[in-house]
This record gives C-alpha cells, structure tokens and sequence, in this order.
C-alpha cells in the first residue's frame, strides 16, 4: 500500500479528478494548501505599491491505494495536471510513501482491505 501525496494547481484540479476516475480511482482527500517552489511567488500591485506574495494558492490531494494502483494513479495525476503538452514551473509534485497499515472505522477491516 502507498500513500500518494500530489499538490496541483487549483484549476486542474476537475481535469485530474476526471482522469483518476478513468483509470478507477475514486476515494481520494482533497485540501486547499499554499507553497511555492521554482515559482517563487509573484509581485502584485496594491494601492501603487508593489508587493511581493510568496505563497501561492495550491490543492493537495491524498489517494491511498494498494500497489497495483499506484502507477496508474501518477499516470492520470500527471496526465490532468500538466500544463499544455510540456507542463510548466508550478504544475506541481508528487510524492509516494509508503502505507503501513490501514483501518476502515465502520468495519475495523485492516490493510488493503480497508481501502
């Protein structure tokens, strides 16, 4: 089992989940979040002055799913979140850890079971 942890862009956020779901991945956990990277933020122009906004808006979504899965599911992340053909600075990261254990509440099913 893993965890996939992906920050997007908030506007791709439709087009990822359209190709997660073709590729049959339905259960994911998505929070508004704020970073940067490569992009560095941008400059805004408020009341005549410049300002400098560091953090920019992002999504972060966690899927976790059993091993077979987990390609498929960068696959459709990558396929919905790049930019144009390319991609660009911002389109985002993904990261995979490892899941140790998993427990369906309801039921107190365990492992791959529970998701």
């Amino acid at each position: 089992m893993k965890l996939i942890i992906a920050v997007v862009q908030p506007g791709r956020l439709e087009a990822v989940k359209d190709a997660l779901t073709e590729v049959e991945v339905f259960r994911l956990t998505v929070t508004d979040c704020q970073g940067f990277g490569r992009q560095k933020g941008q400059t805004e122009m408020y009341r005549g002055r410049e300002l400098s906004v560091n953090l920019l808006r992002k999504v972060q979504l966690q899927i976790a799913c059993n091993d077979e899965f987990v390609e498929p599911a960068i696959d459709a992340i990558i396929k919905g979140g790049r930019t144009g053909k390319s991609g660009e600075i911002g389109d985002g990261k993904i990261f995979v850890v490892p899941l140790d254990d998993c427990v369906r509440i309801r039921t107190g099913e365990r492992g791959s079971e529970a998701i």
